[in-house]
């Protein structure tokens, strides 16, 4: 008896999502400001294939049953254009946090307060500079307010996964085309645009435990670490929606020369910075490795 040979199901595509649903600086004709939700797929280290999603929605709507009917057809239409639905979705906005998560709950969609949304702020910025000002009652200024200036004071890492050392390192960007070819057992990496210069030294930081490198990676990967910075002479991990973490205090010698890596970085490679785990110094493999990006204003 002959077996009559099925077709294979297709390999859909896989990513996390990072949503935006505020207001925009465009006035309807009934007086009020316009409101959009934004969706975009998180950006694989190479795949050069995206999604993105849009949708206004009356303002006298903005709730979560809105946002829970949107995001249905969102789904909808992702898997039409072969994707899986995603098992994370970021948000970076602090005060819509509550609507989007009763929204995503029932969708079974994990909800991550992160301000880890590189794909999605650089569209934002792409409307901003070239969609919003040609639509019809737009008002001049930025977008949206920023996400409110972080005031929490850094807390120092925890004794327990701050390692056995640390220091501060370069990496050219160059060398990173290559990472996804790397052994980490845990990663977040980013696009390298091709717009970027591949001669910029990339500013890092890097962790060594012997014992606990393991689990200080697993703690990393879920503080979603969002980048570096300096204040005075401390070094600071910004990570989350508004979560600090004080690494070191640096002398001034050291905290100028970091500086101006950091602004060589954003000026020349988008802002990417790394955060690396290594049980030693010499050891060829990460524990783990993530590519970070400084984006003023968010």
């Amino acid at each position: 008896m002959s077996i009559a040979s099925k077709e294979e199901s297709p390999i859909l595509k896989k990513s996390d999502w990072e949503l935006d649903f505020y207001s925009r600086p465009i006035i309807q004709p009934d007086g009020k400001k316009r409101w959009e939700l934004l969706i975009a797929s998180s950006e694989d280290f190479k795949e050069k294939d995206f999604f993105r999603w849009e949708k206004i929605c009356p303002a006298g709507e903005v709730n979560s049953i809105w946002l829970e009917k949107a995001l249905k057809e969102a789904l909808a239409e992702a898997q039409q254009k072969g994707w899986e639905s995603p098992s994370k979705l970021r948000c970076w906005r602090t005060s819509m946090k509550t609507m989007i998560t009763k929204a995503a709950l029932k969708l079974d969609i994990e909800v991550v307060p992160s301000r880890r949304t590189y794909s999605l702020l650089d569209w934002l910025s792409e409307r901003e500079r070239d969609f919003y000002p040609t639509q019809k009652g737009y008002m001049a200024g930025p977008i949206a307010p920023p996400p409110a200036q972080i005031l929490n004071q850094p807390e120092p890492l925890p004794e327990t996964i701050r390692g056995d050392a640390w220091n501060f390192a370069l990496l050219p960007l160059e060398s990173l085309l290559e990472a996804e070819e790397w052994p980490i057992e845990f990663s977040g990496l980013l696009p390298i645009k091709e717009a970027y210069d591949l001669s910029t030294p990339i500013p890092g930081l890097r962790l060594f435990s012997k014992r606990r490198a393991l689990a200080l990676a697993g703690w990393l990967a879920g503080l979603e670490p969002v980048r570096l910075v300096l204040e005075g002479n401390q070094l600071l991990l910004e990570a989350g929606q508004d979560d600090r973490w004080l690494v070191t205090d640096m002398n001034n010698e050291a905290s100028k020369g970091a500086e101006n890596l950091f602004i060589n970085s954003r000026e020349k490679a988008g802002g990417i910075q790394f955060i690396s785990i290594q049980t030693t110094p010499d050891e060829e493999k990460f524990t783990g490795f993530w590519m970070l990006r400084d984006m003023p204003g968010y």
